[in-house]
This record gives C-alpha cells, structure tokens and sequence, in this order.
C-alpha cells in the first residue's frame, strides 16, 4: 500500500520554469489527503516557489525544497541543513567568473538574494518561478544562512555543470545538474533522496510504502529511496537506469496518470 509519494516538479510534473499546477492534479492530490497518503513536493526550487505551485492545497503537502535542504510541512521548518561558510565564499567568488554569461540565485529559507542586473533574468525568477527574493549589492555582506547557491545560464548550462563545476566542487559540496539551465550547490549531506528518508522517518512511512517520480540528477535519490520508482519519458538516462519503472512526461500527465491508475483507482 503506497502512504507517501514524491514528485519533481520541473521537467517531471510541468514545464520548466511555469508557475501552476493542472487541475487533474490538484484534484488527486486532494483525493490521495483524504485517504491519508502524503504528497511531497520534491524541487530545487526554493519553498515559496514550490507553495506557488500547489497554492489552495498547501497544507496538504509535505515541501522538499531546494533539493532537501530546507524541508517543511504546514507552515513548519522540520529540517534545515546550512552550507558551509568557507564553502560558500569561496564558490560565489568562482562563479561571479561566469557572470557575462551567468546569473546566481543565493538561497535562505526565507528567501533568496540576487546580485542580477540582468531584467530577463529577473522577470523569470519573479514571473516564471515566483520566487521571494531580495536585489542585493553583494551576497556575501548578508548575514544569512545559505542553504543552497545556483548558477544559471539560458539554454544550457551543461558544458561548465558537468566539464567544470561538478568535477571541480563533488568532493567538497553536493553539486549537481537541476535542470538543462541551473547547477545547484548544497552542503554535501543534502540530496532529495536523504531528505525523502527523513520524511518517511518523520511520518513513519516505509521505503516500501514509498513512490517517487523524476527526471534530472538531482532526482536520483528520490529514486533509491522509493521501491515504486518512476522516470518520466523525457529523463535522462542514468535517472531512467536507477528508477524501477517508467511513464509518460508531463506533456502526457504522466505522474497524474500513474496515480490515478496505481493508487487512486484501487
């Protein structure tokens, strides 16, 4: 009997970037609270961003955000793992080397911080994700607690990901491809797969009882956590090759369609 199921947002249930959940979701969703199964959010986004999404059913959502570094349920941090100040220096300091080309998004639980200038970038972080954000001189001046630094470049942003970053920092810091556009830095005990077995701790829930869908790297975890895996058509192939099944994207409503079929119809 599955108790508990996790989803990506970006890539896996919508579109990249887009701030609104279909209502065949949304119903489901309320359908799988009054049956007492929990649904997760699991997104590098930042929570603001992700409770945008599910906006009218938030209480009844369990939020993964910023890949498990900030988890939170019903209005409550239950758990916030801080990167580590040397760490951050030292890596917004490199990639403000990248800033022709790249914008940078510094995330709190509040909130994130943006040194940006650039107005396209500014629009998609307001209008596409609806992130809660402060313009900043310089990241480094506030005294925040960091839970997670992003890097973005329009397009594609795997050549200096999976060339540079990741090869340079994977020993140091969890650093990994969030998308086709973002390379995401977090301590290096944070993964959507650790903070998706804290959840099942927290609520009792077996890895058995467990379904979790996704489509990026950062997903990987999510995968090894739940025994019913999904990787939707559109994943990429080592995400495919670590979950136990597979489903339609979300043109096709694939996670929709899965539990509509596999939980909500038995």
């Amino acid at each position: 009997m599955i108790r508990l199921i996790a989803s990506d947002i970006d890539g896996t249930l919508i579109k990249d970037s887009t701030p609104d959940l279909y209502p065949e979701m949304e119903e489901a969703i309320r359908q799988l609270s009054a049956r007492g199964i929990l649904f997760c959010a699991a997104s590098g986004r930042q929570y603001q961003s992700i409770k945008n999404v599910f906006r009218g059913i938030e209480e009844d959502i369990v939020f993964i955000a910023e890949n498990g570094a900030h988890v939170r349920y019903q209005e409550q941090d239950i758990s916030v793992t801080p990167m580590k100040r040397r760490d951050v220096e030292e890596i917004i300091k490199q990639l403000r080397g990248y800033n022709k080309s790249c914008d940078i998004v510094v995330s709190t639980p509040t909130g994130s911080l943006l040194e940006s200038t650039n107005k396209d970038f500014i629009n998609l972080i307001t209008y596409g994700y609806h992130n809660k954000f402060t313009l900043v001189r310089d990241v480094l001046e506030a005294e925040a607690e960091i839970v997670k630094i992003a890097i973005y470049q329009k397009d594609s942003i795997r050549e200096l990901g999976e060339n540079i970053l990741i090869p340079q920092w994977k020993d140091r810091v969890k650093v990994c491809m969030a998308g086709e556009e973002w390379v995401d830095f977090m301590d290096a005990s944070v993964d959507k797969g650790n903070a998706l077995t804290f959840v099942q701790r927290y609520f009792g829930i077996s890895k058995e009882e467990t379904m979790a869908f996704g489509d990026n790297n950062n997903d990987m975890g999510m995968m090894e956590a739940a025994v019913e895996s999904y990787a939707v058509e559109n994943a990429r192939p080592e995400v495919k090759a670590a979950a136990r099944y597979s489903c339609p994207g979300y043109l096709e409503k694939g996670v929709y369609q899965v539990i509509k079929k596999k939980v909500l119809e038995r």
